[in-house]
């Protein structure tokens, strides 16, 4: 029988989080609310056969991590982007590729705006 590789995606979408995010005064006093989408590639063979936590990439570990890097106060998005994902990189070993977009909700830029988001990617 042959030997199977599978490679899986875990997703996270629309964690909301209050944070304190953006380069007008108003914003980092004030705040918002924000949606944050997260999607983890990573070989999850061996997750297959052992059915074990600790065999694949723990949702629980990511929700954390994008609720402790949201609560963090950055003027643009980007960079709470990027601590997301080098903070991914650091404590899920098994991770080979990455996304990260963070959605800023009804942002104060004089429209009738649903959101505003960036996207970052990572590959190992």
């Amino acid at each position: 029988m042959p030997k199977l590789f599978l490679m899986g995606k875990i997703e996270l979408t629309d964690i909301k989080v209050y944070a304190n995010h953006g380069c007008l005064p108003q914003e980092t006093i004030i705040g918002s609310d924000y949606l944050v989408d997260v999607s983890v590639e990573a070989d999850l063979t061996k997750s297959t056969i052992t059915d074990n936590l600790e065999d694949t990439i723990d949702y629980v570990l990511i929700n954390k991590i994008v609720k402790d890097e949201m609560a963090i106060p950055s003027k643009l998005l980007e960079h709470v982007a990027q601590r997301i994902l080098r903070k991914m990189s650091l404590e899920i070993p098994l991770m080979k590729k990455a996304m990260v977009k963070v959605t800023k909700i009804n942002p104060p830029i004089g429209g009738d705006v649903k959101g505003v988001s960036i996207t970052l990617y990572y590959n190992k």
